[in-house]
């Protein structure tokens, strides 16, 4: 046991301390604090910018309505009023006096018509919202015309009253869906790159070993079974700690920023009251997940003499794991579907698919239980396979590129 725990610590600490580990660990935790600070980031970059927009009113009444308009709406986009004609206008766009030129008309109806001159189009917010004002004013002068009063007109674009409530007891609210959703959407990102990443990494360092030779001393030491689970456990150390890192700093300047990231996705996907007991389960499900796939790769790693052939070999367990992701993300919107339910208990989809219904459904209680149950089973299962095939595999060289090959491991082992 002794010697499991070298092979273990030394795995964990020689990935821990290599400079590549290092740098995409900084990489990566700079581009969650970017993520995490998107909104302060684009705001420090916006806050002295302003688009200056010359306005040739052909109407003379549309422009203190419009700019009254886009005053409430959007503080940084200013408007002025142009006097010249239109082809000097655009001279002065060109010379970047003006961000845009803006001319208003009136078609037959007595409407606002508009077109809008820029160097490029390319961002479409400036347009956007002056179309979005410019609308506004058309609905109120429409109104007019056939003699709308404003509280029959508010009264017309008033939204329909549509409650939407489960009978089922327990069930999940809308909010409590939503705040759900995101969580498991930003969780299942996270199980499926870190089994993706880490179950490689096995596979790699197995093969890496295997064919610089040093896979004959240490089966001469040490058996090859200890071997597997002490770099299974190693390398899982190593994923727990570099996740650590990232969910810490995650979890961090979103709590500090939830105020800022108010619209859009995170009024949608909230973040403010996690339940502890879809934790714990991400937890659960992400641990066995990664033993399963990590021992998948393991005996698929020892299978291969060269480095190069290790990509060929794991590509259908890679497979495996984007269609239950893709799946996962079909799940999100209808996390009940008989074909999600009876997926979920399929082993291999199960660490992705079973969390996403428990984080986004009330499940009875035995099915969350079967889940892991079912997960364990396949954990031992895989890990007695496993060994069997990694106790061959380690001792076989030359070109192992096809799946007969764990025929061959499985021979060699039993004549051991």
């Amino acid at each position: 046991m002794n010697k499991f725990f070298i092979i273990l610590f030394h795995t964990y600490l020689s990935k821990l301390k290599t400079k590549s580990f290092i740098i995409t660990t900084l990489i990566t935790v700079l581009i969650v604090s970017g993520l995490t600070n998107l909104t302060n980031i684009i705001d420090f970059f916006d806050k002295d910018q302003t688009d200056t927009i010359a306005v040739i009113d052909q109407t003379d009444q549309l422009f203190s309505p419009l700019m009254k308009q886009l005053t409430e709406t959007n503080d940084q986009l200013k408007l002025e009023k142009y006097n010249g004609t239109e082809k000097s206008a655009e001279k002065k766009v060109r010379e970047e006096e003006y961000d845009g030129v803006l001319i208003l008309s009136n078609d037959q109806e007595g409407l606002p018509v508009a077109s809008f001159k820029a160097m490029s189009i390319a961002d479409s917010s400036v347009a956007t919202d002056i179309q979005n004002g410019l609308q506004q004013i058309k609905t109120k002068l429409a109104a007019s015309q056939i003699h709308l009063t404003n509280e029959q007109l508010g009264k017309l674009y008033e939204p329909v009253a549509f409650n939407k409530i489960a009978l089922e007891k327990n069930a999940k609210s809308e909010e409590e869906l939503n705040q759900a959703r995101g969580l498991v959407y930003v969780l299942l990102f996270v199980i499926y790159f870190a089994v993706m990443l880490y179950a490689n990494m096995i596979a790699m360092e197995v093969a890496t070993e295997k064919s610089s030779r040093v896979m004959e001393i240490l089966i001469s030491s040490v058996s090859p079974i200890k071997q597997m689970f002490a770099k299974i456990l190693g390398i899982g150390l190593l994923s727990l700690t570099q996740l650590a890192a990232l969910l810490l700093v995650g979890y961090t300047f979103i709590k500090r920023n939830l105020e800022s990231m108010s619209g859009g996705f995170f009024d949608v996907f909230g973040f403010q009251d996690i339940p502890i007991i879809t934790i714990i389960y991400a937890v659960i499900f992400f641990i066995l997940g990664y033993f399963l796939y990590a021992t998948l790769a393991a005996f698929l790693g020892s299978l291969v003499s060269r480095i190069e052939d290790v990509q060929q070999m794991i590509t259908p367990m890679t497979f495996i794991i984007v269609g239950g992701f893709m799946i996962a993300m079909f799940g999100l919107n209808q996390p009940d579907t008989p074909f999600i339910t009876v997926t979920s208990f399929i082993p291999f989809f199960t660490p992705m698919l079973m969390f996403m219904r428990v984080g986004m459904l009330t499940l009875p209680v035995w099915e969350p239980i079967l889940g892991i149950v079912i997960l364990l089973l396949s954990v031992i299962l895989m890990a007695i396979f496993g060994a069997r095939v990694y106790k061959g595999g380690v001792l076989m060289y030359g070109k192992s590129n096809s799946y007969k090959d764990i025929k061959k491991a499985l021979q060699i082992t039993k004549n051991e």
